[in-house]
C-alpha cells in the first residue's frame, strides 16, 4: 500500500502545476488525456514523473535549473503507453 500522505502531496503537486498552466505539464496533461488517459490516470502518469524528479532532486548534485529542465524533458517525453506499461495497466 503506497504511504497516503506521499500519494497525496503528489495530486497536489501536479494539480498546482495544472493551475499554475506549466507549460511543458499542461501539454504533457492534454497529451495522455488524448491518448485515452483519464483525468486521474493523468495526474498520475505526471505525478510518477514528478516523483522521480523529487527522488532525483534529493539525491543528486545539480542546480534547481539543471534538475528542472530534466524533469520538464521528461514530461515531454511522457506518454500515455509508457506509463500504461510501466505500472501494468
Amino acid at each position: 500500500m503506497p504511504n497516503v500522505t506521499v500519494h497525496a502531496t503528489i495530486h497536489v503537486a501536479v494539480e498546482n502545476q495544472l493551475a499554475a498552466n506549466d507549460e511543458p505539464v499542461v501539454r504533457a496533461f492534454a497529451r495522455v488525456m488524448k491518448q485515452g488517459l483519464s483525468r486521474h490516470d493523468a495526474v498520475h502518469a505526471i505525478g510518477s514523473v514528478l516523483a522521480a524528479y523529487i527522488y532525483n532532486a534529493l539525491k543528486l548534485a545539480g542546480t534547481p535549473e539543471t534538475l528542472r529542465a530534466e524533469y520538464y524533458a521528461a514530461i515531454e517525453r511522457l506518454t500515455a503507453t509508457e506509463w500504461l506499461n510501466s505500472n501494468d495497466g
